[in-house]
């Protein structure tokens, strides 16, 4: 693996790591199936492209970005708190109009962001082989202070308290906890994380499409399972740590793929990204279940 790809591959990583700390807290915090990351995360782009090719500071176009996709959250929450609409329903809806919605924000397919200014020039400039380290480096800056804020959150009452919502909603309501409360907050820091990291991934991609949100949700997932497989743990600190692994191993895992001379042989190109994507989440699902049997046949065997 040469160096660019390599440091490509990382940056990415560690940017979906902000996706998978999402997707953690919905679909294993709160125990809430959300697609609205497919929407979010183009939304957290679409937001930040346009308002900095219209002059916002790009480190206040990444704040609104994720204020943005929190709001995205907020609106699944609502749909399924206040209209009593299933989650996974609930979700696919918001998803659904996030398409139009980041459509309108855009007003084409595709916005670039070539020539203008991004976070990463802050402190690097134009200068390819500095922004060639220094991408990578402020990623992890956001991830480690995404992963320190979630260690500290999940350790308030607060965060006790969703925590508890997700783990038995009516035990949780009948200590005086307001559920809906807690699904509303912990669904809009979700969103807003995958947001976050729409917006650093166009500013690192140069420019904002419509398909970039497409597969956002089982990347996340499939970071996830790839960390809890590899440290299980029930420490969120750890947990956190894990899906952060998890991401960065997962797109070393896709670039390998991508670069394996066997698969290229085989007929494999860069297009078929989805299908080697979908085919390594097949692996990750299946490991867990070969783990354990391969325990239990070890278990029985006799002495």
């Amino acid at each position: 693996m040469t160096t660019v790809l390599f440091l490509g591959a990382l940056e990415i990583g560690l940017i979906y790591a902000l996706v998978a700390l999402g997707v953690l807290i919905s679909f294993r915090i709160l125990d809430f199936p959300d697609l609205t990351a497919d929407g979010s995360f183009p939304l957290g782009g679409a937001v930040c492209a346009v308002c900095i090719i219209n002059g916002v500071n790009p480190w206040v176009a990444t704040i609104l970005a994720t204020f943005a996709g929190a709001m995205a959250g907020f609106v699944t929450a609502w749909l399924h708190v206040s209209l009593k609409i299933l989650q996974l329903l609930a979700s696919i809806l918001v998803m659904l109009a996030l398409y139009s919605v980041n459509l309108r924000i855009m007003g084409s397919p595709n916005v670039s962001l070539l020539g203008e200014p991004i976070i990463y020039d802050t402190w690097a400039g134009d200068n390819f082989e500095t922004l060639r380290y220094w991408q990578p480096l402020m990623a992890l800056g956001f991830v480690i202070v995404g992963k320190l804020f979630l260690d500290w959150f999940f350790n308030t009452q607060t965060g006790l308290a969703v925590r508890a919502t997700g783990a038995n909603a009516r035990m949780a309501k009948a200590q005086g906890i307001s559920t809906g409360k807690m699904v509303f907050l912990g669904m809009a820091i979700s969103n807003g994380l995958i947001a976050l990291g729409g917006a650093l991934y166009v500013q690192s991609q140069g420019g904002v499409d419509m398909s970039i949100g497409v597969g956002t949700i089982v990347i996340g997932l499939a970071a996830v399972i790839i960390g809890e497989t590899l440290i299980p743990s029930k420490n969120i600190v750890v947990i956190t740590l894990a899906v952060v692994i998890g991401s960065i191993l997962y797109r070393f895992f896709i670039a390998i793929a991508l670069s394996s001379d066997t698969l290229r042989e085989i007929g494999f190109r860069a297009q078929d990204l989805n299908l080697v994507t979908a085919l390594l989440v097949v692996l990750v699902l299946v490991a867990p279940q070969i783990k354990a049997k391969m325990l239990a046949r070890g278990k029985g065997m006799p002495s």
